[in-house]
């Protein structure tokens, strides 16, 4: 295939396993230079496992799905992220579905106009705030900006789950938010359509981080893990999947997607814990179909109460119309 006209998605084979994604460009496009092959990914063009990447150092791993695309997507805009609440001490975001929380480490270290390529959530809130705090920027004060005011992570949504994201602006708000997060005093509600009806009830369980197929999940009776709590309170029945609405007491990496799909309920949507690759998912959902609504906890520097909520996102509310149109 040519760079200007690009072929349908690959698999990596395991002879080009542990290639960088730049490599790999250069072996499928030989007409194409190293240069050009950089230009594919700065435009938002090459998609692994149907995500985007803009890290031309990435390794691949056989198996992966990697495809270039005719034409880039346009990377998410500060002005469209909805601030939900923001003072001096918080901020809390409704994230919308395929942004990461935020950056890989090794990624910490690229200039502010390369990460803005792909924003990371925590990247996209703070440039929000700054424009919220001083005025718009134009394209040409956005070159010369060389970094963001920080924000703390104190939690965090997988990337394609939408919904309700705390972030601190203080390092004294972090801790305050931590402690509570820890001490499971922050509440935490998600809604979700899942295959099948499952029982209203609490699962638990030793999460762990490789169950023996390179996947997160839950290890057998009597192994130590991470203990998981995820409460399921309501579910309405909607043909052959059924909407819920559970409540996290832990927050574990994966775990209402992990504790669901081991019930035999996997959520719509599900790539790694839903039907086998392969296998498809009948019930066509657009992403994983979770979605968090609820959040509250007590304001880290004045212990107000605060609680806030989220409506069910236009792209999963679609598509569950088309389904029961």
């Amino acid at each position: 295939m040519s760079a200007e006209n690009p072929s349908h998605a690959h698999t990596v084979s395991a002879i080009d396993g542990d290639l960088t994604v730049l490599a790999w460009l250069r072996r499928v496009l030989p007409q194409a230079s190293w240069s050009k092959c950089r230009q594919v990914l700065a435009a938002r063009r090459v998609t692994i496992n149907g995500v985007i990447t803009i890290h031309e150092g990435r390794r691949l791993a056989a198996g992966d799905r990697i495809a270039v695309r005719a034409t880039g997507q346009s990377p998410p805009k500060a002005a469209r992220l909805a601030i939900v609440f923001v003072d001096r001490q918080v901020v809390i975001v409704d994230k919308p579905p395929h942004i990461v929380s935020t950056r890989r480490p090794e990624e910490h270290h690229w200039p502010l106009s390369k990460r803005l390529l792909d924003p990371s959530l925590d990247e996209l809130t703070s440039l929000a705030l700054w424009e919220r705090e001083h005025g718009s920027l134009t394209p040409a004060a956005l070159k010369k900006l060389t970094d963001l005011p920080r924000l703390w992570r104190v939690q965090r949504l997988d990337r394609e789950t939408s919904g309700l994201v705390v972030f601190a602006r203080s390092a004294r708000a972090a801790k305050g938010l931590i402690r509570q997060f820890m001490a499971h005093t922050v509440e935490r509600r998600y809604r979700a359509v899942v295959h099948g009806c499952p029982a209203v009830g609490k699962i638990a369980s030793q999460l762990i981080r490789d169950r023996g197929d390179g996947r997160r999940g839950s290890a057998a009776e009597g192994r130590p893990g991470q203990h998981a709590i995820t409460h399921v309170l309501s579910v309405t029945p909607l043909g052959n999947v059924s909407m819920i609405e559970c409540r996290l007491e832990t927050g574990r990496t994966h775990q209402i997607r992990i504790h669901l799909s081991e019930q035999g309920h996997p959520i719509c949507g599900d790539d790694t814990y839903g039907p086998a690759r392969g296998d498809g998912d009948p019930s066509a959902a657009p992403r994983t179909a979770l979605h968090a609504v609820r959040v509250a906890f007590d304001h880290p520097t004045t212990n107000a109460r605060m609680a806030f909520d989220s409506e069910w996102p236009q792209d999963l509310a679609q598509w569950l119309q088309r389904c029961s149109g």
